[in-house]
């Protein structure tokens, strides 16, 4: 698996004292002035751009910050001791770093101020006439912490549950529906019969080479004039990692896909020909080929068909047996179940 990095994009935070939204990498509330707790995340921001300013760009580079273990101020990683109390950062804990965040959810063209009633742009994070906080909007949590590109990383993905559920739910509708059209019944018809009709199909087989191209896999056993070739793509998933600085590195993961395809021959009992009879009484026939010593005689099958006049006009029954077409003796009176979309599904005395 290959891995580029394609620049770092800075987060943002909410503050839990005023509920303002902060850039990462300030350390304390624009709004309240209060520190980033340890157990605030980041998260996306909408609207984010890869950074270009170098100093940023070397701020994001420099590893998780640290919080102080004595007033839990956040410090850069490269600090030794705290900037608010001048504790030793040896004693800090390091934030967490690693997470794929999930993308920010895209701002409203424009947000009111809950304390003025003020329009401003989506973007804002206070209001442009009080200096409130703006209302967030919820953005999902972060993926649980692994290495990108480790085995763990690549394998575990955390499921959308409300979005499998979502997705089944709709399935199961359309085929309620589905089943609602075709097979169950809408109204009853007295139907008399007015003819039926038979064909009856008898294949006469023989072994003969067959074609195949560009079949995925491999060839099945017996196959000869064989020749294969492997089909390969490169998968590419962008993720953005949270660095636990303020800063998150949008990196992109690739890796190969590859698949065989065989093209091949096979000696296959392939029909040659097809032999019908068709009539219009409660007996189907079947021819009788002659066969030569490298054929032999297919699966018969028939198609049988019965005629009802009914108030609405002519309509059609196609029986599953021979057994059940023979029952349907002309000038008898039947009553069929018809679906919402029009055909008879079921037939009774």
């Amino acid at each position: 698996m290959s891995r580029r990095s394609k620049g770092f994009v800075e987060l943002e935070w909410v503050c839990p004292n005023c509920d303002s939204r902060n850039r990462g990498s300030r350390k304390t509330c624009e709004n309240c002035g209060a520190p980033q707790p340890e157990n605030v995340q980041f998260q996306r921001a909408a609207g984010e751009k890869i950074i270009t300013d170098e100093k940023a760009a070397q701020a994001a580079k420099a590893g998780a910050d640290i919080h102080c273990g004595f007033c839990g101020a956040r410090n850069p990683a490269t600090a030794k001791t705290c900037s608010q109390c001048g504790g030793d950062l040896a004693e800090g804990r390091k934030r967490q770093a690693g997470a794929v965040l999930q993308a920010a959810p895209a701002l409203p063209k424009t947000v009111n101020c809950k304390n003025c009633g003020a329009e401003n742009p989506g973007t804002e994070r206070t209001c442009s006439k009080c200096g409130s906080p703006l209302p967030r909007i919820e953005t999902p949590r972060p993926a649980p912490v692994q290495a990108v590109g480790s085995p763990a990383a690549s394998a575990q993905k955390k499921p959308n549950w409300w979005l499998y559920g979502g997705i089944g739910a709709f399935l199961l509708f359309c085929c309620v529906a589905i089943a609602g059209i075709f097979f169950l019944p809408a109204k009853t018809l007295q139907g008399t019969v007015t003819n039926v009709a038979w064909q009856t199909s008898v294949p006469v087989e023989e072994v003969r080479a067959v074609d195949y191209y560009n079949e995925p896999g491999s060839p099945p056993s017996g196959a000869y004039d064989v020749s294969c070739h492997t089909e390969s793509e490169e998968v590419c998933e962008e993720r953005t990692v949270d660095q636990g600085n303020g800063f998150a590195e949008v990196v992109e993961e690739c890796h190969t896909e590859s698949q065989e395809y065989c093209s091949y021959t096979v000696d296959e009992w392939t029909v040659v020909q097809t032999y019908t009879l068709d009539g219009n009484d409660l007996y189907p026939v079947y021819e009788s080929p002659n066969v030569s010593f490298d054929q032999r005689i297919g699966d018969a099958s028939e198609r049988l068909t019965v005629y009802f006049s009914t108030s609405e006009g002519q309509e059609t029954y196609t029986p599953n047996t021979v057994s059940e077409f023979q029952q349907f003796q002309l000038g008898t009176t039947w009553t069929l179940k018809m679906n919402l979309a029009g055909a008879v599904i079921s037939v009774e005395p």
